[in-house]
């Protein structure tokens, strides 16, 4: 994956060991954030190196399949994709002051729940399916481009995409 180094701002990578011994699995997940794009991969296996070698493979491909997609014969004269600012960029620099637990209660959330965050670029359908296929997931939460309304493209279990959307 050396040769994609250039393209990746961050990169988040999950590691885990199911403690089921009747089923034993062990997961690498990553995340990758390339000029304000999400790329993700996951696999399971019965060795941990095994998963990293797997997610490895599909990320590369993933990341290829990217480069491929918005090289510069995609794009006309005078344009080209936005930069996601480094991480360094974006934080605060001000110093914390005092503790950050002092009077705090930890609150977990509901088990199964885990919530995610994150900028909702408007697009169009062609290009929600394209980010679908690069966070390999079953499906992608989107911002119609001209409606302005969520949306969801998901992988139909016979082949092809759907879309859901609101009914007025």
């Amino acid at each position: 994956m050396h040769h994609f180094e250039e393209m990746v701002q961050e990169a988040d990578v999950h590691l885990s060991v199911a403690r089921n011994p009747s089923t034993p699995q062990q997961t690498a997940e990553v995340t990758v954030f390339v000029n304000g794009t999400v790329i993700r991969a996951q696999e399971r296996s019965e060795n941990l190196y095994a998963s990293i070698d797997l997610v490895s493979n599909k990320l590369s491909r993933q990341l290829r399949r990217y480069k491929e997609r918005h090289s510069d014969h995609h794009h006309s004269p005078g344009h080209s994709a936005s930069l996601t600012p480094s991480t360094e960029s974006v934080l605060n620099d001000s110093a914390i002051d005092g503790s950050l637990l002092e009077g705090k209660e930890a609150h977990l959330p509901n088990p199964g729940v885990r919530r995610k965050y994150f900028t909702m670029t408007p697009m169009n359908a062609d290009e929600a399916r394209h980010q679908l296929e690069l966070i390999d997931h079953d499906f992608y939460l989107f911002r119609d481009k001209k409606t302005k309304e969520l949306q969801v493209i998901y992988k139909r279990n016979h082949g092809g995409y759907g879309i859901i959307q609101a009914k007025d």
